[in-house]
């Protein structure tokens, strides 16, 4: 016999036990546009610090360059700063952002 209570008639309790994906990458690191970087310079650059191949850093900067700017990468800010970093040193315009509804 089992000592579990019987729950029958009872409406369910729903229980989230997945974490939300955008509790788990709550921000963005965004490349801004700017007239001072080639495209080669900035495709090169995602590529060595973010771990972009060539066709996904090529998409970025074309995104980057007709909307103004783009979020290359999302994860936590402890991982993203450092990132961050190695691109504003190479003279590109990049923040961290809070993604939306987190």
């Amino acid at each position: 016999m089992s000592d579990r209570t019987s729950t029958k008639g009872l409406p369910e309790e729903e229980v989230d036990v997945l974490v939300a994906e955008d509790e788990q990458y709550p921000f963005s690191l965004v490349v801004w546009n700017d007239e001072v970087n080639t495209f080669d310079w900035v495709i090169s650059s995602l590529m060595e610090v973010c771990g972009h191949t060539h066709e996904q850093a090529e998409q970025c900067a074309m995104i980057i360059h007709f909307n103004g700017k783009y979020a290359v990468k999302q994860g936590e800010y402890i991982k993203l700063r450092p990132l961050c970093e190695a691109l504003q040193e190479r003279g590109l315009s990049v923040t961290i952002e809070e993604m939306a509804g987190s």
